[in-house]
């Protein structure tokens, strides 16, 4: 019987077969507020040092502008909903705290793989030209994943469903199909500010809105330089992203970790990595550790600068002779964040260093030692 039901319903059951926990379809124009969004978001500079969100605003602004013979949008969430607390490791000093989302399988490959197979069976099934995308195309997931009905964006700016809570992994496949819409959804978040209240760096100017330059995700992932000093210390041992606006919403409590693509369970080393191993690490030592793992991006060098921020702030003595060793780091923002953390943990220590930045040629570095 399953030939005689409309497309639209099989494409769900296939979506489903793949492991997506949420499918549902808009008009390739059903979100026309968000070019107006992205340009204003873009004229106040919250993107910061995101260079590509305004080089492609043009293709981000509407799937038209990326593809325009597409029709129609088939938006699809994977849950990644976690077992444990998100927030269980906010005292643990010598221990560092990896996103949610980074610590199992890159979402990129495994959700690009079942977007693929989708496709090629949606061709099969219906004809017609499709692309797929995830994250990291020019395309406005969330307000697509609104339009056709997956959740809303909440307060925090991130999707919000009914069934998986903050949880999804967002991809869209663009078609030139012409696909009965979804009905969208629209926000229930009421005059609950759970979220904007838990942000640690006070990152939402105001509900709905986010300045990229003061959330943690952004510091700890996009930012290629130091991090900013006014920051340091509510990042507390945040070493990759930060969960917490997500962690707070209430409507986590419908997300069950059941229904999580088992390739996003934690991988052990990655749970609650100790800051004294990640301080250690060289470049060969990164790749083996964070192999699989959307956190390979950033590269050794940040995430070692993290560690070191981390370890500023964790009050562990046994930390101070890490971080002193890499007063000597090839990479100028590590040796930044080693003099910082120093400072942090030992001063007198520092003082007794203080001879290196004679010779420090990276400006920066020399800033840190004339702050600290």
């Amino acid at each position: 019987m399953a030939e005689h039901k409309p497309l639209e319903e099989r494409i769900r059951d296939e979506a489903a077969e793949l492991g997506f926990a949420a499918c549902g379809i808009a008009r390739a124009d059903a979100a026309p507020r968000a070019a107006e969004r992205l340009a204003e978001w873009l004229e106040q500079g919250r993107h910061g040092s995101m260079i590509w969100m305004e080089e492609r605003r043009h293709h981000r602004a509407s799937p038209a502008g990326l593809w325009p013979e597409v029709r129609s949008v088939v938006s699809l969430g994977m849950s990644y909903a976690p077992a444990l607390d998100p927030l269980a490791l906010a005292g643990e000093g010598d221990r560092g705290r990896i996103s949610v989302y980074a610590q199992g399988a890159d979402y990129h490959d495994v959700v690009k793989r079942q977007l693929k197979a989708l496709g090629r069976w949606l061709a099969t099934e219906a004809g017609g030209d499709l692309k797929v995308f995830v994250d990291t195309a020019p395309v406005m997931e969330k307000p697509l994943a609104e339009a056709a009905g997956l959740g809303w964006q909440g307060k925090h700016t991130n999707l919000v469903s009914r069934e998986h809570g903050s949880w999804l992994f967002l991809g869209a496949i663009y078609t030139t199909l012409e696909l009965e819409p979804d009905a969208s959804r629209t926000s229930t978040c009421g005059s609950c500010r759970a979220c904007l209240a838990a942000c640690p760096t006070d990152a939402f100017p105001a509900p709905y809105q986010i300045d990229a330059r003061r959330c943690v995700s952004y510091l700890t992932i996009e930012n290629k330089g130091p991090i900013p000093r006014a920051f340091r210390e509510a990042i507390g041992n945040r070493i990759y992203g930060c969960d917490d606006c997500l962690a707070a919403c209430p409507w986590n409590k419908f997300a069950r970790s059941a229904r999580t693509n088992r390739a996003f369970l934690p991988r052990a080393e990655l749970a609650a990595p100790s800051l004294g191993d990640l301080l250690d690490l060289d470049d060969a030592g990164f790749r083996q550790v964070f192999a699989g793992s959307p956190i390979k991006r950033i590269g050794r060098d940040r995430m070692v600068r993290n560690a070191l921020v981390a370890a500023g702030n964790s009050g562990r003595a046994e930390l101070v002779g890490p971080v002193a060793k890499l007063l000597d780091d090839p990479a100028p923002v590590v040796r930044g964040a080693a003099v910082w953390a120093l400072g942090r943990l030992d001063p007198e220590r520092l003082e007794r260093e203080r001879w290196r930045a004679a010779g420090e040629e990276d400006e920066e570095v020399r800033e840190e030692w004339t702050t600290n």
